[in-house]
């Protein structure tokens, strides 16, 4: 049996796309199920817009994120020769052509067909007039006339292609450089690729390249073409949705692991099983199953998601996650007195790791602003902080069952409710009405600095 060998091709025109990370996952995870080979191709003979640090933020990130090749990606800008000589394979097989029509001409011509109600396409005027080489020449495809092409895709099951809608696509065009339809199909046979996983975007591109394929003499290959990434308001997944580069969530701690959950979820389940890593899709996933119909990205389930994953992690780990998230906003992890019981109660405070290092500042650092709002509601016109403060100063063991106690005697004795007595002191404390237990919170900052915050709101 043949050795399955799957190919992620991008194209270095920005940075690594969330979508572009669910083709490279699938791609990747079918190979290593298979036993087989997961490869990278850069796709870089768009000169103008491809950059070199394109290029380097996709495969540092592939790499980071546990998408490592098999072999040592190719540029397709390094190969021109190759994709020359199968051009001049497919010339002397007599499955191409040249053409030296005008683009005046071919405006023309696609005028004329939408005018008489025919789709607009190049009609192969230039097929049998034996025009050669020069200049101004472009050379196409022969493009069978008629028949059909089929497809047995992976995931849409066959699809049938008729080629009386294909035209003559150009191979080489008249500055001698090859088209991308032409290098994706010598790469691949170059690169022993036998199985293309790539979004639905491509499947028109599919029959052409067969054509292709079968011009060369190269072998037929496999197909599967995911469902496209889309944002809830059932679009393309753009900017307008939600971040679209993998190094975003990275940078707002989303862990690796979620990430590749959450985009595997996308278009493939996995029962009523949501939590799990790369090992267990690599043994339990099947392309068979991915769904045909758009997939959407929902940010809620990525927190969801990326919570699950913060939650297993031991403390140590946890720590050191969470250690570069704090060094940016100035605060060092070690400086806190009880700072295994401060981390382990605030590891749920938020669903990344950058909300969760901005929910500890004022833990370690004084508040820099009072939420305006929640000042209003709970600490504006009354003197609940002012007797707070008193039962507080006077609790003589600083724990959380004493505290407690205290500020449950005090709600039942005034007939208050508990927010009304404990968002007062939580803001005075952080700044917001957001944190662990209040009497676990009064504990991890202590009596001293309680007591200081207190008198703090008090004269704010």
């Amino acid at each position: 049996m043949k050795e399955i060998v799957t190919r992620f091709a991008p194209s270095p025109t920005g940075t690594l796309h969330i979508g572009g990370v669910r083709t490279a996952l699938f791609n990747y995870v079918y190979a290593k199920q298979n036993n087989g080979k997961f490869l990278i191709r850069i796709e870089d003979t768009d000169r103008e817009r491809s950059q070199k640090k394109y290029e380097e933020n996709i495969l540092n990130n592939l790499s980071s994120i546990g998408l490592i090749p098999d072999e040592k990606p190719i540029n397709q800008s390094q190969r021109n020769n190759i994709y020359i000589k199968a051009a001049e394979k497919i010339i002397e097989s007599g499955n191409a052509y040249w053409c030296d029509c005008s683009q005046e001409n071919l405006d023309q011509m696609r005028k004329e067909q939408i005018a008489a109600g025919k789709k607009p396409m190049y009609d192969g005027r230039s097929r049998n007039l034996g025009i050669q080489q020069s200049e101004k020449t472009v050379l196409r495809l022969a493009t069978p006339e008629d028949g059909e092409i089929i497809v047995n895709d992976l995931i849409r099951g066959e699809i049938k292609f008729n080629n009386s809608e294909l035209d003559d696509l150009i191979l080489l065009r008249s500055d001698g450089t090859p088209t991308y339809h032409l290098c994706n199909v010598v790469d691949d046979y170059e690169q022993n690729v036998t199985t293309v996983i790539r979004g639905e975007d491509h499947i028109s591109n599919t029959p052409r390249q067969i054509h292709i394929q079968k011009a060369l003499g190269y072998p037929d290959l496999e197909y599967a073409h995911l469902p496209l990434v889309l944002g809830t308001d059932k679009k393309r997944l753009s900017k307008r949705n939600a971040a679209t580069s993998l190094e975003e969530y990275r940078d707002k701690g989303y862990l690796d692991s979620a990430i590749l959950n959450t985009l595997a979820r996308l278009g493939w389940s996995q029962g009523e099983n949501e939590v799990f890593y790369l090992d267990d899709l690599i043994k339990n996933f099947n392309i068979k199953e991915v769904q045909k119909a758009g997939a959407i990205f929902d940010i809620t389930k990525l927190d969801w998601l990326n919570s699950q994953h913060l939650s297993k992690l031991s403390l140590e780990e946890f720590k050191n996650l969470l250690k570069p998230f704090l060094d940016e906003i100035g605060i060092n992890i070690n400086d806190h007195e009880n700072v295994d019981l401060l981390i382990e109660s605030l590891r749920t405070s938020d669903n990344n790791l950058s909300g969760i290092a901005n929910m500890l500042y004022p833990y370690y650092k004084d508040i820099k602003e009072y939420d305006d709002a929640a000042i209003k509601k709970f600490v504006t016109g009354n003197t609940i902080l002012h007797d707070l403060k008193e039962i507080l100063h006077n609790i003589d063991n600083w724990d959380e069952e004493s505290i407690n106690n205290a500020l449950t005697k005090y709600q039942e004795d005034n007939n208050l409710k508990v927010p009304q007595v404990n968002q007062p002191v939580r803001i005075a404390l952080t700044g917001k009405t957001k944190s662990p237990g209040l009497g676990l919170t009064l504990v991890i900052f202590g009596k001293e600095l309680s007591l200081e915050r207190i008198e703090k709101l008090l004269t704010f």
